[in-house]
């Protein structure tokens, strides 16, 4: 399970808490929320969301860079030697978006 931090919640943070999703293979849960960071080597439009990760010990240790569809998400997962992304293909499931308490 993958929580994002609260400071993308709507209750306690900025409110880009987007959504959830349940990953297919593993059924691991994550949450994303969009990506405002202005970066050099991701484009923000192809990649608008952060997929919120954690360590192997259970805090919260950041992000991926990702852009989440309906079925799949496009994870940024490293950079390659000329400083492209490299990118992961993961089937998702149960994606759901939050609704935000001031809509």
């Amino acid at each position: 399970m993958a929580f994002a931090p609260f400071s993308v919640y709507t209750s306690t943070g900025d409110s880009t808490i987007l959504g959830s999703f349940t990953e297919k293979s593993a059924g691991n849960f994550f949450e994303f929320s969009k990506n405002l960071d202005d970066i050099t080597f991701i484009d923000v439009v192809e990649y608008p969301h952060l997929v919120w990760v954690t360590s192997p010990s259970g805090f919260d240790s950041g992000f991926r860079y990702a852009n989440v569809k309906k079925t799949v998400a496009y994870i940024v997962v490293d950079e390659d030697d000329e400083g492209n992304p490299v990118i992961d293909k993961w089937n998702i499931k149960q994606k759901r978006m939050y609704e935000s308490l001031f809509n």
